[in-house]
């Protein structure tokens, strides 16, 4: 047997592999008889099928699991001798010669296998990232005052529709007839919203619903009829109007604190300015840090500089992904995942260099973390400790759902440790400014 090593570039290797008849033979022979003392062949005792038989029968298989073992071998061998820090598995080269799968023939193979680049960044004080801090304007501050009051708000009768409002409608063509519907203006197609607006109590108005409400769900919902039901309707209908309603923000004031934030917690206009403007340095400081993240990630992919072996990746993908993609949809991917593997390595020299570990315990926070954050989507700020922790155990049952945690909590770690460890650069900006950076 002979190995031959062939190095391509810094990050591929071509190996040869020749392999001679000598080098499988004991390997077929006793794969051979492990067959012959289990086959069961219609004729013969078991185990007392002469050899020949067998060997007609499952020679080929037995070559074939013969020389892919010794293959095999030879290549994790080589792998682990030359301590190769392997991408992917070898492939079968381009150049591969063709073999005459017989027993006593001697074979040749080649390989293409490639490396990932060894990391020697380091994350100290030297590297300086920027951290933004976004100004509080008086804008800013009114902004959340009208949506928080808006919040508030409730809906109440009014004599004319408005862009804003609702009207309560008996709806009709002649076929359908559906009464007491509410119309959100505003969920009406932006063409036909103007002839919604200005209508009173006892106003009729004919509309084409197709137009005025392109979302077939909300459509059959509206009309009261199954969404397989709405082809082949007459769509023109008479809107009779029943009631109009406008939203009105609430008033500033004691029983509106109370609404928003609890009992007694705000009192005075004062300390409702005060209220505003912690909420809205609170998201300003999620922003900062979101920033900060996508800026760290940025600066250490730069700094590592990691090369790739592109070209075997390209050709990895296409083999593992058969017959779920196409080489198409592969290259159309392609940037992203060189990409994400590049802070994947990056991110994890930092883990390596911080001796940054992911625990279970970590998985389960984040698990709980987000099912309180989904219970928060869906009007449940504050759900129950038992409610979570269940929901949490549905959700590390999922293999799937368990890797994107243990990425998030890995990514969380990096980031943590990279603010820590480099010198952040405070930079004070308009948040005009800020929604420009790129």
């Amino acid at each position: 047997m002979k190995l031959t090593k062939n190095q391509i570039d810094d990050l591929n290797v071509q190996v040869t592999l020749e392999i001679a008849a000598a080098d499988y033979a004991e390997q077929v022979k006793k794969k051979l008889n492990d067959v012959k003392r289990r086959a069961d062949i219609k004729g013969f005792r078991k185990g007392m099928a002469p050899m020949s038989l067998i060997q007609r029968l499952y020679g080929d298989q037995a070559l074939y699991e013969a020389v892919n073992g010794v293959v095999s071998e030879q290549l994790d061998s080589f792998i682990r001798d030359e301590k190769l820090r392997v991408v992917g598995e070898p492939l079968a080269s381009e150049d591969q010669p063709e073999n005459e799968w017989k027993v006593g023939n001697d074979f040749t193979f080649k390989f293409d296998i490639a490396e990932t680049p060894e990391l020697t960044f380091e994350v100290s004080k030297a590297d300086e990232i920027p951290y933004y801090s976004i100004n509080v304007t008086k804008a800013a501050k009114e902004a959340m005052k009208k949506n928080l009051l808006n919040q508030a708000g409730s809906l109440e009768e009014a004599e004319k529709s408005d862009a804003e409002g609702y009207i309560i409608a008996d709806i009709s063509n002649g076929e359908i007839n559906a009464e007491g519907v509410y119309v959100s203006i505003r969920n009406v197609a932006e063409d036909v919203r103007p002839s919604f607006v200005g209508l009173k109590a006892d106003d009729k108005v004919t509309v084409n619903v197709n137009e005025a409400f392109t979302n077939e769900t909300d459509r059959a919902a509206m009309l009261r009829i199954k969404k397989e039901e709405l082809e082949g309707i007459n769509p023109e209908f008479t809107f009779t109007v029943v009631n109009v309603k406008t939203f009105v923000p609430a008033k500033e004031g004691e029983e509106t604190y109370n609404k928003l934030y609890g009992e007694g917690v705000v009192k005075t206009p004062e300390e409702f300015e005060a209220k505003i403007e912690e909420q809205i340095r609170s998201n300003h400081r999620q922003e900062a840090d979101y920033r900060f993240a996508k800026d760290a990630r940025e600066y250490f992919l730069n700094k590592a500089d990691v090369k790739l072996p592109e070209k075997f990746l390209r050709r990895w993908l296409i083999s593992v992904n058969e017959g779920k993609f196409t080489p198409e949809q592969v290259d159309a991917e392609f940037e992203g995942f060189l990409a994400d593997f590049r802070w994947q390595m990056v991110r994890g020299k930092i883990m390596q260099q911080f001796s940054l570990k992911v625990e279970q315990e970590d998985i389960r926070a984040a698990a709980e973390s987000y099912v309180a954050y989904q219970y928060a989507m869906y009007g449940m700020p504050n759900p129950p400790q038992d409610i979570i922790n269940e929901a949490a155990k549905s959700v590390l049952s999922d293999e799937n759902q368990v890797r994107r945690m243990e990425e998030n909590v890995e990514e969380n770690k990096t980031i943590a440790a990279i603010r820590e460890n480099v010198t952040l650069v405070s930079k004070k900006i308009s948040e005009d400014k800020f929604r420009e950076l790129k």
